[in-house]
């Protein structure tokens, strides 16, 4: 096994972009839910679905595949890819806040805001410096597109990796994120561009 920064410095990030469409989807059928297929059919559409007019539950993975594959080719699904060589090993999903149809539940946020949502990375890759990559592209990218900040969702209590795919509090808190408020067993967290 590789030791942990014999990892991170060969992970190439970029940018999700249309033309990277065919990867981005090769790691949701792949690596992404390899020890946790039961989540499979989310594609990270969850918190850009219409939840307001029909039932997550109700909807199927070829039906969230097809919605964020339109939402990719619009360019309204943003994120960064981490990739080993030409292999996918990592997705951060982030984007303008207001874009997100979930994040009402942890309180309205003020300003021009962007959001980190969901973190995957492939199992034998984790715990190696590859979320944190990704969280530190996701900030920058946002600050350079003119936001004031971004805000983060961690759990207080992930009682499986799965559970942490909105990323671990630590992490967010060595970015230089602050707590903002605890809402059940989520911190909000945010991090002010200057």
């Amino acid at each position: 096994m590789q030791q942990r920064d014999e990892i991170s410095p060969r992970i190439t990030l970029r940018p999700l972009s249309p033309e990277l469409c065919g990867d981005y989807l090769a790691f949701f059928e792949s690596a992404a839910f390899s020890d946790n297929p039961q989540w499979s059919t989310c594609y990270c559409f969850f918190n850009q679905a219409p939840h307001h007019c029909e039932a997550w539950d109700e909807r199927t993975g070829v039906q969230n595949r097809a919605a964020i594959v339109e939402l990719l080719e619009r360019g309204e699904l943003r994120g960064w890819l981490a990739y080993d060589g030409e292999r996918v090993v990592g997705w951060c999903n982030a984007n303008h806040r207001e874009r997100y149809t979930t994040l009402d539940q942890y309180g309205s946020a003020e300003g021009n805001l962007g959001a980190v949502t969901c973190f995957l990375v492939s199992p034998e890759y984790r715990g190696r410096g590859v979320a944190r990559r990704l969280l530190d592209a996701a900030c920058e990218g946002l600050r350079a597109e003119g936001r004031d900040g971004v805000e983060g969702y961690p759990r207080t209590v992930a009682e499986s990796a799965a559970a942490n795919y909105h990323g671990p509090l630590e992490m967010y808190l060595a970015a230089g994120f602050t707590p903002v408020r605890e809402v059940g067993a989520v911190t909000v967290v945010r991090r002010e561009f200057v």
